[in-house]
């Protein structure tokens, strides 16, 4: 009994996001730039999403997936921007639990569901590459939903899991966040009452579900360089290698930023250093999806002009 009430009295029921106090100086401009930031994403993926729905030349696996995609990024952002906006105009950057462990909750879903989509993505280009004359009768309508559904449903599924175990977490302590949103990493630190169960649940939820991916789409890209080098002219190889380029770039930015920031040792981040990963993979990465996959893309390019005409 004592120890419940020691423990009711000494809980914390609000974290203080300390986000960019340190640039004081710099809050309107960092305010600016990261609307614009968000102004764009928002715009580029339902742009995207738009164009994948109305154009019946991309009603194709690799758009239907690409769709999916920016509508996912387009929510990931919105999880993280808003608050990270406000954290530079208002004076309280306080955050209730509540409300921490449901921005925790969704942005996390939201990441294991990009891995998984990009992992989804991976396949598909690798049945396109290594098994183009069934690649039409396994990628149906059907499977293509399937295989959707189950990166939303895993991804929410295991997100409920990790950020489930966080309330057994004790927080008694300091109640500062270093960073801009509700970050896992972060609440574990401030834990003053380590549970191992939790944390080991947390920590092989979290890797299994970036790690089981990024090794499938390792695995794709080999078989699918493999069989390309296999192509006897220059003009399919060169093909074949322009169908996962734009994915590609979009996985190497996505898993790059996360495996600097998890393989690094910890006693070299900075907080800033940190933070600048976290703006990368949530706030930016976000952005330059739907550039980079119109940028190469004719079908895209086409579609977009086609509503634009349309339009005028």
């Amino acid at each position: 009994m004592g120890h419940m009430q020691w423990k009711n009295q000494t809980s914390i029921t609000k974290f203080i996001l300390l986000g960019f106090r340190n640039l004081n100086e710099v809050q309107i401009l960092l305010f600016v730039l990261f609307l614009v930031i968000y102004i764009v994403t928002l715009a580029g993926n339902l742009l995207m999403v738009m164009l994948v729905v109305a154009d019946q030349q991309l009603h194709t696996p690799m758009y239907f997936f690409l769709g999916n995609l920016s509508f996912l990024d387009t929510c990931y952002t919105s999880v993280i921007a808003p608050r990270l906006l406000s954290g530079f105009l208002a004076e309280d950057r306080t955050m209730s639990f509540g409300d921490c462990i449901t921005q925790l909750f969704f942005f996390s879903a939201l990441a294991c569901i990009e891995c998984f989509l990009l992992a989804v993505m991976a396949y598909d280009r690798y049945l396109a590459v290594c098994n183009p004359l069934s690649y039409n009768v396994i990628m149906n309508l059907r499977f293509c939903l399937q295989l959707v559904s189950a990166s939303w449903i895993t991804g929410f599924s295991v997100s409920a899991l990790a950020v489930g175990m966080v309330p057994q977490l004790s927080f008694c302590g300091p109640n500062e966040i270093n960073n801009f949103f509700c970050d896992m990493e972060e609440l574990l630190k401030l834990s003053c009452k380590k549970s191992p169960l939790a944390e080991m649940i947390i920590l092989v939820s979290c890797s299994l579900v970036s790690l089981v991916p990024f090794l499938f789409i390792v695995m794709s890209y080999i078989l699918i360089l493999s069989a390309t080098l296999q192509i006897a002219s220059s003009a399919g190889r060169q093909k074949a290698f322009s169908t996962c380029a734009s994915h590609l770039l979009v996985v190497s930015l996505y898993y790059g930023t996360i495996v600097i920031m998890y393989v690094s040792p910890s006693a070299e981040k900075s907080p800033a250093f940190h933070k600048a990963l976290s703006i990368m993979y949530t706030v930016v990465t976000p952005m330059f999806n739907p550039i980079i996959y119109s940028l190469r893309n004719k079908e895209v390019k086409g579609a977009f002009r086609k509503v634009m005409l349309q339009n005028l």
